[in-house]
């Protein structure tokens, strides 16, 4: 059978199907007119009008004794979500891998407390629990449909493996498998699941849960995972997190939701008041993320390891991980060819946060339709990264000022906390480095990240 179609209106709710949907939709509990009854399309829908975009989905839905398989094609027009299910055929039942899942029901639902996650066969996000998006710092926008490896890092064990690698190998569940979300602060999480099998032995996705705020990167992205620096620092971060970051987390997600219209049309300066709480959440979230970071270096025991780091690779992740921001702000970031390296001795993830935050600021002052350059040199014992923009520029009595502690550029501008750039050269500085500033109003700013270089 193919060609059956249906439609779901704005509030999740099938307003119209053919006969054999309607059927599979009422067999499941639901009503014409009701929300969709069907978990599996009711997501499909969801995620196509959440993305904006066609998405074409294979799934496997239990009907009675029998178990369907559906290509089922969801786009959004206005409104409305269209569906379009190409195939429709009797498939075997999925079922788990026959290890079991540490002998826990695989119910979705069950697993929802726990940060459950799910993909489809070619490795996209396709579920998460209520909640989980949150804890991940950004919205259902920025997870749902993404691939695995857009979303995480995947780090080895001290073996060397991948357990998920081998989970998928073997079809086995799978534990502490270390991971660096890819969005935010990069903070380090542990993904635990089970990878899917219907009994013909095709692979159907992996069902598993997140674990975040456990684990805290110390080396490089090699390097094994190990506690915090200290009690006292562990404990502001704690205290941070369940005082500002977790109910500031839920604001933005809320406002998001919102503003996404998922719950049906909204006036439209709802909408933009919606992006505006979205907007000052984040500027609040990331302020509590420089107040912690500026608790841990003042510190008298503070200290930062000193790696061995090839700094044009992190200069490559860093710029990687702006990309987003910079294409919507129309910036293009020019930065060093998958060929070139410049060792070089730091600590990784902080070189990595100094460099996330100069050329972030790159693409937030640069007007759009301009460049933001970043080059590597390396003179004597000296490695260096130069961060050059095409904004406004930096008067001289200013180029001393930035550094210092909540003071930025243009204080009547929106921008971050200033605390930015006086973190970033203290960080250097304790690696051995510095920041340093060439710039002049009208001829743009160049920022020059060194370390000592490594032979």
């Amino acid at each position: 059978m193919s060609g059956v179609t249906g439609q779901v209106d704005a509030n999740g709710c099938l307003i119209s199907a053919d006969p054999e949907l309607l059927a599979l939709h009422v067999g499941a509990g639901g009503v014409l007119g009701g929300k969709v009854a069907i978990p599996q399309i009711a997501t499909l829908a969801r995620l196509a009008r959440t993305l904006g975009i066609l998405v074409s989905r294979p799934v496997i839905v239990a009907d009675g004794n029998r178990t369907l398989e559906l290509l089922i094609r969801a786009k959004i027009e206005g409104p409305i979500v269209k569906l379009a299910i190409s195939t429709w055929v009797e498939a075997p039942l999925l079922v788990q891998s026959p290890e079991g899942f540490a002998g826990r029901d695989h119910d979705f639902a069950r697993l929802e407390a726990d940060g459950a996650w799910e993909t489809d066969g070619k490795l996209i996000m396709i579920r998460f629990s209520a909640g989980i998006d949150v804890d991940l710092g950004a919205g259902l926008g920025a997870v749902l449909g993404k691939p695995l490896s857009g979303l995480f890092t995947l780090l080895p064990s001290d073996d060397g493996a991948l357990p998920i690698m081998n989970a998928l190998a073997h079809r086995t569940p799978f534990d502490h498998q270390r991971a660096q979300l890819l969005m935010g602060h990069q903070p380090l999480v542990e993904l635990s699941g089970e990878p899917l099998f219907d009994t013909s032995g095709r692979f159907a996705g992996i069902r598993g849960q997140l674990r975040g705020d456990t684990v805290q990167l110390v080396g490089g992205p090699d390097a094994t995972i190990s506690a915090g620096v200290g009690p006292e620092t562990n404990a502001l971060a704690e205290r941070l997190n369940n005082a500002l970051r977790k109910p500031i987390s839920r604001i933005i997600a809320n406002a998001d939701s919102i503003g996404r219209q998922g719950d049906g049309p909204l006036r439209h300066d709802y909408v933009d008041y919606a992006a505006d709480i979205a907007s000052a959440g984040r500027h609040l979230l990331g302020l509590v993320d420089d107040l912690a970071d500026l608790q841990a270096i003042e510190r008298p025991d503070f200290h930062v390891a000193a790696e061995d780091i090839d700094l044009a690779d992190i200069v490559r992740r860093a710029s990687g991980l702006l990309s987003v921001r910079a294409s919507d702000s129309k910036v293009a970031i020019d930065r060093p060819d998958a060929s070139e390296n410049l060792p070089a001795t730091g600590e990784f993830r902080r070189v990595l946060q100094i460099l996330v935050n100069l050329i972030g600021n790159a693409v937030r002052y640069s007007p759009p339709g301009s460049k933001v350059w970043i080059r590597t040199e390396q003179e004597g014992d000296t490695a260096t990264v130069i961060v050059a923009d095409q904004g406004k520029g930096i008067a001289a009595e200013d180029q001393e000022r930035i550094f210092e502690k909540f003071e930025r550029v243009d204080s009547t501008e929106a921008g971050g906390s200033g605390l930015g750039l006086y973190v970033a050269r203290k960080l250097a500085r304790a690696m051995q480095g510095d920041i340093t500033v060439d710039s002049a109003p009208g001829q743009g700013a160049r920022f020059a990240l060194t370390l000592p270089s490594r032979a």
